[in-house]
């Protein structure tokens, strides 16, 4: 499997934040995205998420499920946590995992046994510290399965404990053949290819 781009350009409003870019990255690989504040991290990102249209260029998966579409053989993980305040934490992560729909990973208290949230279970998603709602948030990687996971400055608001978690579960998914998009200013805490768009930092 291998998710590639050639001669991506992204424009925001009438500006042009990166041209003529390309990558590729194949399955079991991960590629983090580093660069200065407002270079195009989270655009590029949001290009191979289906949530922007390229300017220019293409982005494609080969190897993956021929008869769906990119953006649905993606996770993306941004800097909202999208989850519903009034909903408890296990409602939250049975939405999103029907919601999400395809294959199923785990079972959702497993799910948030992952990342050690599921003693907060009934709590309502609006009484989590930040730190918590990104491991919920994280938690949806797990609940279906997706071979693209794209995260988006993955390791904030994570204390070291919880910034090991993840790392162990990106593992995980690269062993399994996916593949992993991180735009980033921090470490992973796996090996990672890096790719710095927008000039020097």
């Amino acid at each position: 499997m291998r998710l590639a781009g050639n001669g991506v350009t992204c424009v925001r409003g009438e500006r042009e934040v990166f041209a003529a870019l390309d990558f590729a990255v194949d399955g079991g690989e991960a590629l983090a995205v580093t660069g200065r504040n407002g270079a195009g991290k989270s655009s590029l990102l949001r290009l191979i998420a289906g949530l922007l249209a390229p300017a220019a260029g293409s982005i494609r998966l080969d190897g993956g499920d021929g008869d769906r579409p990119l953006a649905e053989q993606c996770h993306f993980l941004g800097h909202r946590d999208g989850l519903k305040p009034s909903l408890t934490v296990q409602e939250n992560l049975e939405f999103w995992r029907d919601f999400l729909g395809g294959e199923s990973g785990f079972a959702v208290t497993d799910c948030l046994d992952a990342v050690q949230i599921a003693h907060l279970a009934t709590l309502p998603a609006s009484y989590l510290s930040a730190g918590q709602r990104r491991r919920l948030a994280i938690a949806r990687l797990i609940a279906t399965r997706r071979p693209v996971w794209l995260l988006d400055e993955p390791t904030s608001a994570l204390d070291s404990n919880a910034q090991s978690l993840l790392a162990g579960l990106m593992s995980e998914h690269l062993r399994n053949g996916g593949l992993i998009v991180a735009a980033t200013h921090d470490e992973l805490g796996i090996a990672a290819r890096e790719m710095r768009i927008g000039g020097a930092m």
